[in-house]
């Protein structure tokens, strides 16, 4: 059983932070995403992608955060702290690329997800969803489509690629800082 002064490290509460995010991305990423678009029909996949989506990006923002705020810093051998903990830490010069770089992507990259490429694939979503119906024909079936729906469809996917890339890139730095984590257990 752990001492109970652990308790008032922020060390804990950084690798519990860390897991969530992990965990949460790379569920979203590779098993809950992927699972719905097969198990669910295209509409009821896209219901569901638009409630899930603010919420993941909304954690994939604040966790990073929290991260900064909880980061443990390192004793030197005469038990001085060779580097601070929270912000103080992750803005030490020695930290900047291996700690403030991976964390500072995260939050960016989450952050356009959150605010920016989100709302838009969003409202790309719901024209096209009032262009079926002038159209009489869903997105998504075969071809020929309007020259309207064409224009939408490339939207959608332009769009949806960015939040791709970003969501990717955001999976990348959590790894990268993964193995910053992995080498202060060595």
């Amino acid at each position: 059983m752990p001492e109970l002064s652990i308790f008032a490290s922020p060390a804990p509460y950084h690798i519990l932070t860390y897991g969530t995010l992990l965990g949460t991305e790379f569920f979203q990423s590779f098993i809950g995403g992927i699972v719905a678009y097969k198990a669910l029909p295209r509409p009821q996949f896209a219901s569901l992608q638009q409630a899930i989506f603010p919420i993941y990006f909304s954690l994939q923002t604040a966790l990073p955060v929290i991260l900064a705020l909880t980061y443990p810093g390192t004793n030197s051998s005469l038990g001085t702290a060779a580097v601070p903990s929270s912000l103080g830490g992750v803005f030490a010069e020695k930290n900047r690329t291996s700690v403030l770089a991976p964390l500072v992507t995260i939050f960016a990259s989450s952050l356009v997800n959150l605010a920016l490429v989100g709302p838009a694939t969003t409202k790309i979503m719901r024209e096209r969803k009032h262009q079926e119906t002038r159209d009489g024909k869903k997105s998504y079936d075969s071809p020929p489509h309007s020259k309207e729906m064409m224009r939408m469809n490339k939207s959608f996917g332009r769009m949806h690629g960015v939040s791709s890339l970003l969501n990717l890139g955001g999976l990348l730095a959590t790894m990268w800082y993964g193995f910053t984590l992995a080498e202060r257990l060595q």
